[in-house]
């Protein structure tokens, strides 16, 4: 495929390779922050191109993994709620919050389906009006415009047995709060090209000059993600702190106007719970008071905190970029994809689910 290989060209990646070898004087250590760019770097072997002064730090950009218990648990209650079709991507099926996971509550009869898309939920529920119908709202900003049009859909077509257990959250507050944390570490990032195909890219400059980091938004082939990191060394090696789009062939730097027009007509920010960073400020979206009657938390009760089950897990630290998978005493023998111990294990986006796949002397089934 033309535009496939285009971007996997081995000359080009290897031509790429040097020239970040050239660059680099100094040690760097450099965040990507989406799991499909950590999924493709371990594919692909890319971090074994690069020199030993370049360390790759993988952050929390998975939605699977950064979903909280509370919000985990409140889906399981919502699902084995009688009379409740409880719809969801395949993706939070297998998430273990404290009380175990949706195909658990499947197992024991709950309703629960594997949807598309938001829009498919919403079919359901026009389809079963004596049903209520909740959809689990998960993602980053990629997944906003889908789950504003389900509202939007059902409020204009007065589907009044819909609702959305929303749990969406932004990544520049995530980013922000990595780089607050006196632990941290990161010097520089590779952002997430289709999150700034959504929101554009102008949300990120005030952060690179109060934090004095480079981000460098780039896209998920090995030629983009090595291109960002090229990008992103010279920048840090001239003392650049700055935004650079690597990735415009589909970011634009006001994003898609519709898809934020739509977005912010439906949803407010919020303050969120992320696993692995805790409560931050304004670092998500819930929906606004005309779509409350949509909300599942007003039809069902607010999600509460829950208090995380003693594990050897460290997914906690793995998602803020402090330690690697290879580094968790479980990874590889009590924590499995078939037998996960954390979310960063069961997503196919996490990052112990990658170096399992990709690292691991037994690698996943059909690899």
């Amino acid at each position: 495929m033309k535009y496939v290989d285009e971007y996997r060209d081995a000359g080009a990646v290897s031509r790429l390779a040097d020239a970040i070898a050239a660059a680099t004087t100094r040690p760097w250590k450099i965040m990507e922050i989406c799991g499909g760019q950590t999924h493709a770097i371990m594919r692909f072997g890319l971090d074994q191109l690069l020199p030993d002064s370049i360390t790759l730090a993988h952050g929390p950009g998975c939605p699977v993994c950064v979903t909280p218990d509370s919000y985990i648990d409140k889906a399981l209650e919502i699902a084995a709620t009688a009379g409740v079709i409880f719809c969801s991507f395949g993706d939070m099926l297998r998430v273990p919050g404290t009380q175990g996971t949706l195909l658990d509550v499947k197992a024991r009869g709950g309703d629960v389906r594997i949807v598309y898309s938001p829009l498919d939920a919403v079919e359901v529920a026009r389809s079963n009006p004596e049903r209520e119908v909740v959809f689990f709202a998960v993602g980053f900003e990629t997944t906003v415009p889908a789950n504003a049009m389900a509202a939007y859909t059902a409020k204009q077509e007065g589907v009044e047995n819909f609702s959305l257990l929303v749990s969406q959250v932004l990544v520049p507050p995530a980013m922000d709060a990595l780089l607050s944390n006196p632990d941290t570490c990161v010097q520089g990032f590779l952002a997430a090209g289709h999150v700034c195909t959504v929101m554009g890219t102008q949300a990120y400059t005030p952060m690179a000059r109060r934090h004095g980091v480079p981000i460098v938004i780039t896209g998920f082939e090995p030629v983009d993600i090595l291109s960002g990191i090229l990008a992103c060394v010279q920048a840090l090696e001239h003392n650049r702190p700055e935004v650079i789009n690597m990735y415009a062939r589909t970011v634009k730097p006001d994003g898609n106007r519709a898809a934020r027009a739509l977005a912010d007509a439906v949803f407010e920010t919020a303050d969120r719970e992320w696993r692995g960073l805790g409560k931050l400020a304004r670092s998500g979206l819930a929906l606004r008071p005309a779509y409350a009657a949509f909300d599942a938390e007003h039809r069902f009760g607010a999600a509460r905190p829950a208090r995380p089950a003693a594990s050897a897990c460290i997914s906690g630290d793995i998602l803020r970029g402090l330690r690697a998978p290879p580094q968790c005493p479980a990874f590889g023998t009590a924590c499995t994809p078939e037998h996960p111990l954390g979310v960063t294990m069961v997503s196919s986006e996490g990052a112990c689910a990658a170096y399992y796949r990709f690292r691991s002397a037994t690698p996943m089934a059909g690899e």
